[in-house]
């Protein structure tokens, strides 16, 4: 597993052993990050159910100026501290603002207004899609309140789908019912 695109393009990531994290693979965030283009520049995200951090590091790798990582299972989030180390190196002398959170993304409260993402990348373990999904979506209206053109990319298989009340799906790359899929979420 590699950065895939930016700065710190061919990084490799480190990601812990066992079944602890399920990291995003490198085509699938390829193709979302493909899709957000020059979108990412300058953005605040949020990366929940960070894991390695793949979807966040990458953001920063790719011209993101801020962002917070939560990630509750320790293992990961040193994995995660690692990664960011080694990805801040590649970006030299270009500032980023990052948090690294040590908290279950379903129990923390994100910040709303000026500190609110643009982006939120969610990537949980897929068997808690059908619980996380609503206390998730239900969060983030109010957090992104301030900022109705932020995205969400939730990851989750191909066979499933979410129709969060007040979230419209512009978006869905991936199609296999057995493979992991991205979809992208607005508010509206």
């Amino acid at each position: 597993m590699r950065v895939s695109g930016g700065q710190a393009r061919g990084i490799p990531l480190t990601v812990p052993k066992g079944a602890a994290v399920r990291p995003a693979t490198d085509g699938m965030r390829q193709a979302v990050f493909s899709s957000l283009g020059a979108r990412v520049t300058g953005t605040r995200f949020w990366d929940l159910f960070a894991g390695s951090g793949a979807y966040g590091l990458e953001a920063l790798s790719r011209g993101a100026g801020a962002g917070v990582f939560v990630e509750k299972n320790a293992r990961a989030a040193e994995c995660l501290r690692l990664n960011l180390a080694a990805v801040n190196r590649c970006l030299g002398e270009r500032p980023v603002d990052v948090e690294v959170l040590s908290c279950d993304a379903l129990t923390w409260t994100p910040p709303g207004g000026v500190a609110a993402a643009d982006l939120v990348f969610i990537d949980p373990p897929y068997e808690l899609v059908p619980r996380a999904a609503p206390v998730l979506f239900a969060r983030l209206a109010a957090a992104l309140a301030a900022k109705p053109e932020a995205l969400i990319v939730f990851e989750m298989p191909g066979d499933m789908t979410l129709s969060p009340p007040g979230w419209t799906c512009l978006k869905r790359l991936g199609r296999g019912a057995h493979q992991p899929t991205a979809v992208f979420f607005r508010r509206g």
